[in-house]
């Protein structure tokens, strides 16, 4: 045989091998998926074959409330929607490098085979990227100390809902202004906020124009060159379910759905969340797809605010649309399955007398506190009867303990309510208690008063008292230790508090900041969490980076600084490149919220897997301490998931990943930015992890 001939053998051979395999792939792309009665499955293909790694959601109106399952197809198009409502669905499909499938009526049962259409250019692709990938598009300003400004301003706005969804990069028709630029002006001055969110935008100056610039690109046809990756290995195995609740007009809809400290207190029981905008505390039953929504009592007057609250009009639902009195916001779930909750019960200087002054108790005179924004309320769903709990310090997100108390932080201190205390005497004032920072400076053991303050010059002959930021708080419970960080744009701390045997005078307090040197400068903490190992893990709004801190790696413990700078040894310093960066710029085109703990691996991927909210991706980002990598966890439908809250619960242990999941919520101040638009409701929404794209 001659070497021609042999090639042509060779050829032929290959060419049959690779029609035989395309013709297998097919013969089994066409097999039915196995299925139970209350499962719909099917394969989706495109032009170019099974479409892998794209989402196939059922959504249905016939339930109470409006519900939603989506999954993720396997390696070969396969996919299985599993144990859905008994309802009438519409199904479709989404995925990057598509464009959203006809929606097509099916039923718990059936077998339905999707066709997905190709997106016909990068335009249409885009539509349904995370607003990360259309805002990373911006060219911000040139120059490392002005891009590090640029993004401590863009920090205040990413805290409040996200940039690039359609509802930022294009204008609605009651925006006016003679320039892109003019309308950006004029379009930040809208909404609860306007008076703040306006003030914000001028504080770019200059870059302003960059906002400008990236919407008239957008008009004349521009979009984003590079795609978010399609979901790969375990991402596939995610299942997330959806329910409407709330209004139209919510705003940051945190939610809880068990006791943190024990998952299993609340098994198969109703979430509950808050809204600020309408006074609200919502209720979801999941096992009955219902919600309704609860009116909070206060005795607060009216709330009119710059931030959060402004009287000015708003173009979507008319005259004072932010008015309220209770703004109710973080939720935490007890033992007893009672919620608790932050609330304005009375006006700020109404203060009880032993907050400071002649009058007031031992925390009080150890740290004089003379108003409190917003204090504790208690929901008990048994008796549908609400109590108040008046705190001498304002309140924010709270983090229970497993001695019964719950813990919040504020600026300068943390405070507690003694549940059990409560619980016995409902006296406030026995209940409460709260600490200052004070740093044993000069190195006797203890806290001694006189200390010097944080306008001051640190005495070593004397203690020293920071100040510091606490919007985030984590209990390590290993020691019961408090920790603490702030929001600031340029904050860089990490705060631990203990309160002794006697406080406020055994109070003493610990800070800690990261070892200068990185290729961008750690700045702008946000949320904090503690594992069981007592590892404390820390996400930054601003820089985008994600750390943990060891205080058992602390060569010592017992010197600690008034600088921050006493365990660089402590710290672990990561960056997820999970996260789109802007087009000419390392500095991430989103930021992280708050931080959550599964320490209860409801979701499968280990215990103690702390995650983050990623403001502009759609997504929770899990991070794995044993192979260091971040998991992406998104949710496609509807755009515009930014969470401010989670929490693992297990229904049933004998039930495998059916028995467990991770429940959050979409949270934005902006629930008319939500796919879909003015009408559209937050979600209350649960993340389970099966072992695979295909288990029922």
């Amino acid at each position: 045989m001659t070497t021609g001939s042999r090639t042509a053998l060779v050829v032929a051979i290959l060419v049959a091998c690779s029609m035989t395999w395309v013709a297998a792939r097919q013969r089994g792309a066409s097999a039915p998926v196995p299925i139970d009665p209350d499962d719909i499955g099917g394969v989706v293909t495109s032009v170019k074959g099974p479409e892998a790694g794209v989402w196939v959601i059922a959504e249905t109106t016939d339930l109470p409330t409006k519900f939603a399952r989506i999954v993720v197809t396997d390696d070969q198009g396969r996919y299985v929607l599993p144990d859905l409502p008994r309802a009438a669905y519409q199904v479709f499909v989404r995925g990057y490098g598509l464009v959203d499938s006809p929606r097509q009526s099916a039923k718990p049962g059936q077998q339905l085979n999707l066709t997905a259409p190709v997106a016909p250019d990068a335009t249409s692709a885009a539509q349904v990227y995370p607003a990360a990938w259309w805002f990373s598009m911006l060219h911000v300003p040139e120059g490392a100390r002005e891009q590090e400004r640029f993004q401590q301003t863009m920090k205040e706005c990413y805290d409040c809902h996200q940039l690039g969804g359609k509802a930022t990069r294009e204008f609605p028709s009651y925006v006016t202004g003679e320039t892109h630029l003019a309308k950006w002006d004029t379009r930040t001055k809208y909404g609860p906020s306007g008076p703040s969110m306006g003030a914000f935008f001028q504080r770019f100056g200059e870059p302003r124009k960059a906002f400008a610039a990236w919407t008239e690109a957008i008009a004349k046809g521009e979009a984003p060159t590079n795609a978010p990756p399609r979901p790969t290995g375990v991402q596939r195995n995610l299942v997330i379910s959806l329910w409407d609740w709330g209004s139209p007009i919510d705003g940051r809809a945190d939610n809880a759905a068990a006791d943190l400290r024990n998952p299993r207190i609340t098994p198969n029981g109703k979430i509950y969340g808050v809204s600020q905008m309408n006074d609200a505390l919502m209720e979801l039953d999941p096992a009955e797809n219902s919600a309704r929504v609860i009116k909070t009592p206060t005795n607060a007057t009216a709330m009119v605010s710059g931030f959060n609250a402004a009287p000015t009009p708003s173009p979507n639902f008319g005259e004072n649309m932010w008015k309220r009195n209770g703004d109710p916001r973080s939720v935490g779930i007890d033992a007893k399955g009672r919620v608790w909750f932050t609330l304005r019960v009375r006006d700020a200087q109404q203060q009880p007398a032993w907050c400071g002054g002649d009058t007031a108790n031992k925390f009080g005179k150890h740290f004089p506190i003379k108003q409190s924004g917003k204090q504790v309320a208690v929901y008990d769903p048994k008796t549908r009867k609400f109590e108040n709990v008046d705190t001498c310090f304002t309140v924010d997100h709270n983090e229970l303990s497993h001695d019964n108390f719950i813990y919040y932080g504020t600026t300068g201190s943390v405070g507690w309510v003694d549940m059990d205390t409560w619980d016995k005497t409902h006296d406030a004032e026995k209940s409460t208690g709260w600490c200052p920072a004070v740093i044993d400076t000069n190195g006797d053991g203890k806290i001694t008063s006189g200390w010097t303050e944080p306008d001051q010059p640190v005495d070593p002959t004397k203690d020293h008292r920071v100040t510091f930021g606490c919007y985030a708080i984590a209990v390590n419970d290993r020691d019961g230790s408090v920790w603490c960080s702030g929001i600031g744009s340029e904050q860089k701390r990490l705060t631990r508090v203990t309160k002794g045997a006697n406080p406020p005078e055994t109070c003493r307090a610990e800070i800690y900041e990261p070892p200068t040197g990185q290729n961008i400068e750690l700045v702008g903490t946000g949320g904090v969490q503690a594992d069981s190992n007592g590892v404390v893990y820390q996400g930054w709004r601003v820089s985008g980076h994600f750390t943990a801190f060891d205080r058992s790696k602390c060569k010592s413990t017992r010197d600690p600084r008034a600088d921050g700078q006493s365990c660089p040894e402590g710290w672990t310093i990561y960056r997820n490149t999970n996260e789109p960066t802007y087009a000419n710029s390392p500095y991430k085109a989103s930021e992280s919220y708050l931080l959550y703990m599964d320490k209860w691996d409801t979701l499968g991927l280990g215990k103690d897997a702390p995650m983050y909210s990623s403001v502009n991706t759609d997504s929770m980002e899990l991070f794995q301490p044993g192979t260091r990598q971040f998991i992406t966890l998104r949710v496609p439908y509807p755009l515009s998931f930014f969470a401010r809250s989670g929490t693992g619960r297990v229904d049933n242990p004998n039930t495998g990943w059916k028995g467990k999941g991770f429940w959050s919520s979409y949270s934005t101040y902006a629930s008319w930015h939500i796919e879909g638009g003015k009408g559209s409701l937050p979600k209350a929404v649960e993340f389970q992890m099966r072992p695979n794209p295909l288990a029922k």
